[in-house]
């Protein structure tokens, strides 16, 4: 019988992202989720990281504010292509253009994670990137998956766990990471706070 993850307190999620309370349940942990609704605008002159980490640590503070004995996460996912942040699309045709922008190119994914108990004040936050490049996608495919609605909702306008995987060509870096949440840094910054333990297994990445 395996060992589970032991949780040092209560975990929030603070996310409304499937994607996000599906990867943090693939370890095993006991969670709850309380979404923390902010204002994702890209702030004038802000760079990709400095975007992720204030968002990431900004969806923190509500829930952290009614669980202050909680460990609270919080994360935030871009898409970044010739400097340019490219956000969740607001309709079909932002979706598309976003698309067309990304079709036979690398761009990149960054995800700012973050982890606050407020009782404690403990706190601590680390981005990720990974770079991806997309095949040259057709205009049918890119009509096709618009019209499934996928993309909706998703940074860059496409789901690397959904229908949009197969635009994928290649990854460098970390794959959880282009999909919302990165587990590997995640658990490491988890860890380091003091808000899980692995009983008698010594675990890295």
């Amino acid at each position: 019988m395996s060992q589970q993850i032991v949780s040092m307190g209560k975990i929030i999620l603070a996310s409304a992202s499937p994607r996000r309370r599906e990867l943090l349940a693939m370890m095993g942990l006991d969670f709850e989720v309380l979404p923390s609704l902010i204002d994702e605008s890209i702030r004038q002159g802000e760079e990709p990281v400095e975007h992720v980490l204030r968002l990431s640590r900004e969806k923190t503070t509500e829930p952290a504010a009614l669980y202050p004995e909680a460990w609270i996460i919080g994360a935030d996912t871009i898409v970044t292509i010739d400097g340019e942040i490219l956000g969740k699309p607001s309709s079909g045709e932002e979706a598309k253009k976003m698309l067309k922008k990304l079709s036979g190119r690398k761009h990149r994914v960054f995800t700012g994670i973050a982890i606050l108990r407020q009782a404690t004040a403990a706190f601590l936050s680390k981005a990720v990137a990974s770079d991806v490049l997309f095949k040259e996608i057709p205009e049918e495919e890119i009509g096709w998956y618009v019209h499934t609605g996928e993309p909706r909702d998703k940074a860059g306008g496409y789901a690397l766990q959904g229908s949009g995987a197969f635009f994928v060509r290649e990854i460098r870096g970390s794959y959880t990471n282009v999909i919302g949440l990165p587990l590997c840094e995640l658990v490491e910054l988890l860890k380091l706070a003091g808000a899980i333990k692995f009983p008698g297994v010594n675990n890295g990445c």
